[in-house]
């Protein structure tokens, strides 16, 4: 083989890898709200002041938790302290990995006292720690 076949040979390979490699390329992965994970740009309750507890995810602002199961949003993280539980008035700990505060509220219909946690903050709650209802994203 010469040099001018061996080159077209390799540009042909070289090409043909290139477009395999374009049609198997992922996009590049999105937070999935309510999967028990707390992804960029959600709000999350964790039951616990611990990382290793379970947690719930939000991507948009909630008027009413629900106080009993099977109709309340419950801990998503699956074999972790409090997963499966209710988070209505069982909340210690939010995250907000958002550009914008979330504000959590004492009672439903974002109504009441309430924290503010802001842009990429976590915190204890504090005058909703185990009294939180709804949040709203600012």
């Amino acid at each position: 083989m010469n040099n001018f076949s061996r080159s077209l040979a390799r540009t042909a390979v070289a090409g043909a890898l290139a477009a395999v490699a374009v049609a198997v390329a992922a996009p590049a992965a999105s937070a999935a709200a309510r999967d028990g994970k707390c992804d960029n740009n959600e709000f999350c309750y964790y039951w616990a002041n611990s990382s290793t507890v379970s947690l719930s995810d939000f991507a948009s602002s909630l008027k009413n938790y629900g106080e009993t199961q099977p109709s309340c949003y419950e801990y998503r993280t699956p074999g972790t302290l409090g997963y499966g539980e209710c988070i209505k008035n069982n909340a210690v700990r939010a995250c907000n990995l958002r550009s914008k505060p979330v504000r959590v509220y004492f009672n439903s219909d974002h109504k009441g006292t309430y924290d503010t946690i802001p842009a990429e903050t976590c915190t204890l709650l504090d005058n909703t720690l185990f009294n939180n209802a709804s949040h709203l994203f600012l």
